[in-house]
């Protein structure tokens, strides 16, 4: 089956943390694009000849309501010549041409047990799509933990819209670890020391998705497995990179 890429169009690039912007991107070909929550994009941008240097893949960050927008949670890297494209040079009104949607980082049909979700950075972006989906749909869930790492309070993705979340949807809770700010009242840190506290108790009514820098997942993973002695087929993750 062929490959079938798009031409999207941004609508708007925005700032939400200091190396951080929230991208628009609009699909003027389509009505819909169609996705599941959790699924990335793969955009090929003018910035080199070979693929390798011109494809880069993103979360989609928005949930699939039926419309042709796609929103994308992108850091800006150092020496990262994709990055310093979106920044640099993609103003609203850019084409950016991609293909997809990919990936099986998604969630279950029926969801039947607790949900963990721990995440790094921009690595939020499929949870926010996840999140907003199941609070648009109103798909049945059970109880929701989001625990989000990053090194300052600036730095800290969606904020406003995660404890909104906490207020309005039902079993969902939101913790948040700073490994750069001392004077933080939260947990001070890394991630893992949230779920190694919450869930040290094996249960096998819980799945654990994990979404950031392979550093973070790798150790996640041996957390969960070694040290706790979960299953593995409890475990799902992401890369990013």
């Amino acid at each position: 089956m062929p490959t079938t890429w798009y031409d999207g169009r941004v609508k708007k690039s925005e700032p939400i943390a200091p190396q951080v912007n929230h991208f628009s991107v609009e699909v003027p070909e389509l009505q819909s694009f169609d996705f599941k929550a959790g699924q990335f994009i793969t955009m090929d941008l003018p910035i080199g000849d070979k693929r390798l240097q011109r494809w880069r893949s993103y979360s989609i960050a928005n949930a699939p309501d039926g419309s042709n927008v796609l929103e994308f949670c992108i850091v800006r890297t150092d020496n990262g010549i994709a990055t310093k494209y979106l920044f640099e040079e993609v103003q609203p009104g850019s084409a950016l041409r991609f293909k997809g949607p990919d990936g099986g980082f998604v969630l279950p049909d029926r969801i039947e047990k607790d949900l963990v979700f721990i995440c790094t950075g921009t690595g939020v972006a499929p949870f926010r799509s996840m999140l907003h989906d199941l609070k648009m749909s109103g798909k049945p869930h059970r109880n929701i933990h989001l625990i989000f790492g990053t090194r300052t309070e600036s730095d800290i993705l969606y904020r406003a819209e995660f404890e909104e979340l906490t207020r309005t949807m039902p079993g969902f809770r939101y913790d948040i670890a700073l490994s750069r700010q001392p004077d933080w009242s939260g947990y001070r840190g890394h991630v893992h020391q949230i779920y190694m506290e919450h869930y040290q108790n094996v249960r096998s009514d819980v799945d654990f998705y994990i979404c950031g820098w392979s550093n973070m997942i790798d150790e996640a993973v041996a957390n969960l497995l070694l040290k706790l002695g979960y299953a593995r087929s409890q475990i799902h993750y992401e890369l990013y990179g």
